[in-house]
This record gives structure tokens, C-alpha cells and sequence, in this order.
């Protein structure tokens, strides 16, 4: 791991889904998912959600981490990938949308993605039960770069107290609904007491990091083997940066 760089990365569905289904990368199958997590603990990497891997971004902590971390909240998250992170003890951090919670990706319908069930209150418990975390994604999926201030701290302050108040957990960690934000947006996030915000910026964090404006590295369904890989062991990402 070059320069002692942690790479977080990024997944969304992990089902198996039809070749014709719009925007199949952000589903990686349970196969797939499964091989990678693999590899990470055969490479001696341990993989652990925001709240675990903070020491790590802090410098209090050193070690073999990668950042695990999925958006949105699907069921499927619970069912196909919870198991794989327990068999090797693993652990994940899920952005929930606090408003759709036991309903589905509403946000994506004007684009034709197909309507997949998200976590229900039941589901969220489970996952927690499960030594994994949660973290806020809004509570609507808005892009925040696109509505008024006053919108987006309701959006990002309504989500943590709903999530924390109906879990019993403590929310420090935020993720940019599209990947969008802005200063102003980081400081709203920072003021409201969150610890983290992860991006769709591509590369790996270091110490130095904002850790405001976290980059991430994408695992879609075309992430195949070879690119998973170099993605991990190598610097590909960071040289995404800049393109």
C-alpha cells in the first residue's frame, strides 16, 4: 500500500441482476463480492466500516484497513453481503436515507433504474447486530449542491437525530448524496457533528486527508479480478484523480 494510503471503497447493490437492467455497475453479483473480500483477507488486509477505520485515519492506529462502505441502503446489502463480511470478520459501514427506509431508491426513478427494496427498520437492526455500522445519507438522496442552504441542513440534520434516534446509535458519519458538495456544504456537515463525509472523489486517504471530503474507490460489476486488484495493491486510483 504506497505511502501508507487506506483505500475506502465503494459499493451500492450486491445482487444479481438482468443484463438489460439500466445502470448495472452499481450492482456487484454476491459471487464477485464474495471473491474480493476474499482477497483482501488473503492478502492480509482487514476490512472495517468509518467508525472502526477513524484511529486509522486519526494516525493513532497503523495497519493492513480498507474501508468498507455502501451507499443507499439496499436489503440486499443484509442478505448477500453481510454473511460474506462475517465469514471473515469484516465489517462495513451502510448510508441509509432516513426518509425511504423499508421502501426503495425512489430518487432514481426519472432515470429508469429499476426499484430495488431497501433496509427496512428490522433489516437496520439486524445489520447492527451484526457488529456493522450506519451512517447518514440524507434524508431525501437530494443533491445537495442543488437546493437552498436552509434545504440541505435540514436534509443533513434531520438524518443523523432520525437515524440515532430510532437505532440508539450514534451517527459520526456522513456520505454526499451523487458524490456533490461543496465548502459550504462541509462545514454544514462538520457543525452538525458528524466525524466523517466520504465523496465519489476517486483515490486512496491518508492521515492527511480532509476528512470531510474523503475520496473513495468505485467497485462496480465491471470491476473485474486484474482491476480489483490493481485498484488495492496499486496506485491506479490516485492516478484517476486527475482525469
Amino acid at each position: 500500500m504506497p505511502n501508507n494510503t487506506i483505500p475506502i471503497l465503494m459499493y451500492h447493490s450486491i445482487d444479481l441482476v438482468p443484463r438489460s437492467a439500466v445502470m448495472r455497475g452499481m450492482h456487484v453479483t454476491p459471487k464477485r463480492f464474495n471473491f474480493q473480500m476474499k482477497m483482501l483477507n488473503i492478502l492480509g488486509y482487514k476490512g472495517l466500516s468509518l467508525k472502526k477505520l477513524k484511529p486509522y485515519l486519526d494516525g493513532k492506529k497503523t495497519g493492513k484497513v480498507v474501508g468498507l462502505t455502501f451507499d443507499d441502503g439496499y436489503q440486499n446489502n443484509l442478505i448477500n453481503a453481510a454473511p460474506i463480511l462475517q465469514k471473515y470478520n469484516f465489517s462495513a459501514t451502510n448510508y441509509l436515507v432516513s426518509q425511504n427506509i423499508g421502501f426503495s431508491n425512489s430518487w432514481d426513478i426519472d432515470k429508469k433504474i429499476t426499484q430495488q427494496q431497501l433496509m427496512t427498520f428490522n433489516d437496520i437492526t439486524d445489520w447492527l447486530n451484526l457488529g456493522m455500522d450506519i451512517g447518514a445519507h440524507t434524508e431525501n438522496h437530494v443533491d445537495l449542491t442543488k437546493v437552498s442552504e436552509k434545504e440541505a441542513i435540514r436534509e443533513i440534520r434531520n438524518c443523523k437525530r432520525s437515524l440515532e434516534d430510532k437505532f440508539s446509535n450514534k451517527i459520526d458519519d456522513f456520505c454526499y448524496p451523487y458524490g456533490n458538495f461543496n465548502d459550504s456544504l462541509i462545514d454544514i456537515v462538520r457543525e452538525s457533528g458528524y466525524s466523517t463525509a466520504t465523496s465519489m472523489n476517486r483515490g486512496k486517504v491518508s492521515i492527511s486527508s480532509n476528512l470531510f471530503e474523503l475520496p473513495r474507490i468505485p467497485i462496480t460489476y465491471h470491476t473485474l479480478p486484474h482491476l480489483f486488484l490493481a485498484k488495492i495493491l496499486t496506485s491506479y486510483e490516485d492516478k484517476r484523480q486527475s482525469l
